[in-house]
């Protein structure tokens, strides 16, 4: 499986490199190693490998530094991050890049590292594997294929037993503040507690001048909240490339993703509403599924009632089509308690 793969290791600590090593030599792989992020580069230029082993604290040039010049130079190759719990605000970063998995030290179970490099590598001869996210990965959301449920358990315990991880990366994944299309700007604006799991919101803007979004509660679910999150993140962003970055049925995404928490065994009902804006009309779709709403433009303020809970048939609530006006308007979330969340559309032409 990993015999005669390439390898390349950039780790400072020579310790835990040397483990990486005897183990990864031990399994038939061609190891290369570099103690920092510049040997790295250096060993890349010589030498393109099948995959790329990379630690996030080093010295002399730090690893998302080393990660995003790899991402830009060798966009080619899979890399695995390593890192402590305390830097899963750089984990999450990295994974925006494109890195295809994540290891947190220390690593409990070797076989674990097998088991991710083995997926990671599988993934490679997929046709969309430099669109899939890492996500996609762990719950494999094609019908011909079955996760690897294996590392998906290791994953996932360890976000368990490190809540204060989990929340950093659930945080972390969250995509730009503020963003713009055309005309119109999106821009969200969040406060929330740092004891709770966040409110989380996820979007896309889509080649037919819509933008598709979601919110989630995560606090609402139980201990699996950090695993149906990121179940949730994978449905959507591969039902959206399914469909050509084209969304047609906020209905037909929601009964994907209720029919994957189902089947899953790893998710858990949850609170969350989904959306999308057409620039076309100024229009604001919204399906709830748990969470209540409000819009408020210059003209007037709906209510978007909270129906049932996703993974509870939210597919049967109500559709809400909203006008936005001229300018815009904001879209805040009621009734949580522990946070305040608000996503704001302006028309930034006027």
């Amino acid at each position: 499986m990993l015999e005669g793969k390439d390898v390349l290791v950039v780790e400072d600590d020579p310790v835990f490199r040397n483990m990486i090593v005897g183990f990864l030599e031990s399994q038939g792989c061609l190891v290369q190693e570099a103690d920092n992020g510049l040997e790295g580069l250096r060993a890349l230029k010589e030498h393109i490998p099948d995959l790329l082993l990379c630690d996030l604290a080093m010295p002399v040039m730090t690893g998302m530094e080393f990660v995003e010049e790899v991402s830009i130079q060798y966009p080619m190759i899979p890399i695995i991050v390593i890192s402590g719990t305390g830097a899963m605000t750089d984990v999450a970063l990295a994974l925006r890049l494109g890195v295809k998995d994540f290891l947190i030290k220390p690593l409990e179970n070797i076989l674990m590292l097998k088991s991710s490099m083995i997926s990671v590598l599988k993934g490679q001869d997929s046709a969309t594997h430099h669109r899939q996210d890492f996500s996609n990965r762990w719950f494999d959301t094609t019908e011909d294929t079955e996760p690897v449920e294996e590392e998906l358990e290791w994953h996932i315990k360890d976000l368990q037993n490190n809540p204060k991880a989990a929340r950093e990366l659930l945080v972390g994944l969250m995509p730009e503040t503020q963003s713009t299309y055309g005309r119109w700007q999106l821009n969200y604006c969040v406060l929330q507690s740092i004891d709770s799991l966040p409110v989380i919101l996820d979007y896309t803007w889509l080649l037919d001048g819509q933008l598709a979004f979601y919110l989630l509660d995560t606090s609402s679910g139980d201990h699996n909240a950090t695993a149906t999150a990121l179940l949730i993140r994978a449905f959507f962003n591969d039902y959206l490339r399914n469909q050509g970055n084209c969304l047609e049925s906020l209905s037909h995404l929601v009964t994907l993703i209720e029919k994957g928490m189902k089947h899953s065994g790893y998710a858990s009902p949850i609170k969350a509403l989904f959306g999308v804006f057409d620039l076309s009309d100024r229009c604001l779709h919204i399906l709830p599924a748990g969470i209540e709403a409000q819009l408020r433009t210059s003209d007037a303020s709906f209510e978007v009632a909270s129906g049932e809970w996703l993974g509870r048939e939210a597919r049967h609530n109500m559709l809400s089509k909203l006008a936005l006006s001229p300018s815009g308007g904001r879209l805040s979330l009621s009734q949580l308690g522990h946070a305040s969340f608000s996503v704001n559309f302006k028309n930034i032409k006027m």
